[in-house]
């Protein structure tokens, strides 16, 4: 049985319901209008192990420091006022 989304077309309220059938669209929780839609929802699966999980909506790894001694490309490593380093 999936979880789909879906949004009230009176109130403008996103919700998730659990539906039997498909072509079913439940009544606003919110407004209780009978004029809700399907939205497309993103995929989204997790993994196990160290295998990066490139569906997931969680934020990237931070990159690798740097070996040099900037903190931005954009000077050389001085009194830079455009990074403030």
């Amino acid at each position: 049985m999936p979880i789909f989304e879906y949004k009230c077309a009176d109130c403008g309220k996103e919700f998730e319901e659990l539906v039997f059938n498909r072509d079913e669209c439940p009544p606003c929780p919110e407004c209780k209008s009978e004029k809700t839609g399907k939205l497309m929802s993103a995929c989204k699966f997790k993994t196990g192990g160290g295998v990066p999980d490139y569906g997931s909506t969680d934020a990237a790894p931070a990159p690798a420091a740097s070996t040099s001694s900037s903190s931005c490309s954009g000077c050389s490593g001085g009194d830079c006022s455009s990074c403030g380093s």
